[in-house]
C-alpha cells in the first residue's frame, strides 16, 4: 500500500504564521553589536559578554552623554573590557580632574602614617596663627572632610567669580595655597560640608610644607614630586601619570593630575584593596577605611572620595540601587570616574566629557554596567 504524504496545502497555510512569527522575533531583537563593541570585550568576562558589550555600547553611542573618550572594567583586579573613543588609545593620558583629590588624600595619608602630619591637630598654616584668627582651629580631619567652615563658593555663578576658578585660573592662579587660605570663616570649623577644591590645595600646601622649610617653588616641587612618585604613584603601577604645580611651587592637587584610563584603573584598584599593591601596604588600611567613611556632615562624602549613600535625608544615592552600598568613587569634573565596589571586586573607569544636566544620566548607564556582575 503506497505511503500517504500529506496534502501540499498544509505548508502554504502554516507559511503565513511562520513568516509572521519570525518577523515578530526580528522586530523585538536587538540590533547587531558592531564588531568594535564586542571586541572591546575579552571571550570569558564572566558575565554574559553580549550583555557587557552592550552596556558598554551605550555609554559610548549614547550622544547626550557627550564623549566618552574611554572606558575600563577590572574584575578581580583583571581587565576584561577596554574600551576607545577616536584619537584615544591605551597610552593616551586623560585628565582626571577633582579625582586628583583622592590622590592628594593617599599622600596626606603617607605623612600621617609618617608622623609628619597630624589628623585631629590644627592645620599648620602660618596665616591662621595668628592670635584671635578662627581660622587656627581648623584640623587637618576637617580639610579632608570638606568640612573646614571657609568660604569657598564651588561652581559658583558667574564662572567667573566661582573660587576654583578664580583659584585655577584668574587672580589665584599663581599661589593657589594663598588664595584659598586667605579666605574668610563662614561657618564654624566643622559644622558644615562644603565641596572645595580650594581645600584640597591646602592640603597640597600642607604636604609641602611637611616635606620641606624652603618656600623656593623649584625645591617644593621636587620634594613632593619625588614623594609622590616614590611612595605612591610608582609603586601603585601609575608610570604614565604627570602632575602639575603652581608658579609657588604648590602641587595642584585639587584638579591637574593626568593619566592613562588603565593607570587610573590601577589606582581604584589599590583602593579597593585597601592601600596594597601585591601585599605592600603602601598606606594603612585603616586610612583608606577613613576616606571611605561617611563623614559627619555630609554621609555621601567620605575624605576625598564620594560614597555610594544619599548626601542628606530623603535624596537618591550617588548610584542607584544597582550599585552595591559599599562603592565609592573618585569623581571628577566633566564626567571622569573611578568606581570601585569591593563586594563585587570590580573598579570601573570611565573618562570622557560630560555637562552637567546629563550627567545623572551617565551615572545611570554606569551602574547599568556595574549591575551586570554578582556579589552586590
Amino acid at each position: 500500500m503506497p505511503t500517504r504524504r500529506p496534502p501540499l496545502i498544509l505548508p502554504l497555510l502554516l507559511l503565513p504564521a511562520l513568516i509572521g512569527c519570525g518577523g515578530e522575533r526580528a522586530e523585538n531583537a536587538p540590533p547587531p553589536l558592531a564588531p568594535a563593541a564586542l571586541s572591546a570585550v575579552v571571550a570569558k568576562p564572566g558575565v554574559s559578554r553580549e550583555r557587557l558589550a552592550r552596556a558598554i555600547d551605550a555609554v559610548f553611542a549614547d550622544e547626550t552623554l557627550g564623549e566618552t573618550r574611554a572606558l575600563l572594567v577590572l574584575s578581580e583586579g583583571r581587565v576584561i573590557a577596554e574600551r576607545y573613543g577616536a584619537g584615544v588609545g591605551r597610552d593616551t593620558r586623560l585628565l582626571g580632574w577633582s579625582m586628583s583629590k583622592t590622590i592628594t588624600g593617599v599622600m596626606i595619608g603617607q605623612l600621617v602614617a609618617d608622623g609628619r602630619l597630624r589628623l585631629n591637630e590644627t592645620a599648620p598654616v602660618p596665616a591662621w596663627q595668628r592670635s584671635g584668627d578662627p581660622r587656627g582651629e581648623i584640623t587637618l580631619r576637617q580639610l579632608l572632610q570638606m568640612r573646614s567652615g571657609l568660604r569657598h563658593t564651588e561652581a559658583g555663578e558667574p564662572v567667573y567669580q566661582s573660587d576654583e576658578v578664580r583659584m585655577l585660573f584668574l587672580d589665584g592662579r599663581d599661589d593657589m595655597a594663598a588664595y584659598a587660605e586667605a579666605q574668610p570663616l563662614e561657618h564654624e570649623p566643622g559644622r558644615a560640608f562644603e565641596y572645595s577644591s580650594a581645600s584640597t590645595v591646602i592640603l597640597a600646601d600642607l604636604a609641602a610644607r611637611a616635606l620641606t622649610e624652603s618656600r623656593d617653588p623649584a625645591v617644593r616641587r621636587q620634594v613632593v614630586r619625588d614623594f609622590l612618585y616614590t611612595r605612591l604613584l610608582d609603586p601603585v603601577g601609575m608610570k604614565s601619570a604627570v602632575v602639575e604645580f603652581d608658579a609657588a611651587g604648590t602641587l595642584i592637587g585639587s584638579s591637574l593630575m593626568h593619566a592613562t584610563a588603565r593607570d587610573w584603573a590601577k589606582f581604584g584598584e589599590f583602593l579597593r584593596n585597601g592601600g596594597a599593591v601585591k601585599g605592600a601596604q603602601l598606606v594603612p588600611r585603616g586610612w583608606v577605611d577613613f576616606m571611605i567613611r561617611p563623614s559627619p556632615r555630609n554621609p555621601g562624602y567620605g575624605a576625598q572620595l564620594w560614597l555610594n549613600r544619599p548626601e542628606k535625608k530623603d535624596e537618591v544615592p550617588m548610584f542607584t540601587g544597582k550599585v552595591p552600598r559599599d562603592a565609592f568613587a573618585c569623581v571628577g569634573h566633566l564626567g571622569q570616574y573611578v568606581i570601585v565596589s569591593p563586594s563585587q571586586r570590580l573598579t570601573l573607569v570611565r573618562l570622557g566629557k560630560t555637562e552637567g544636566s546629563h550627567r545623572a544620566r551617565l551615572r545611570d548607564k554606569l551602574a547599568d554596567i556595574v549591575a551586570l556582575f554578582p556579589g552586590g
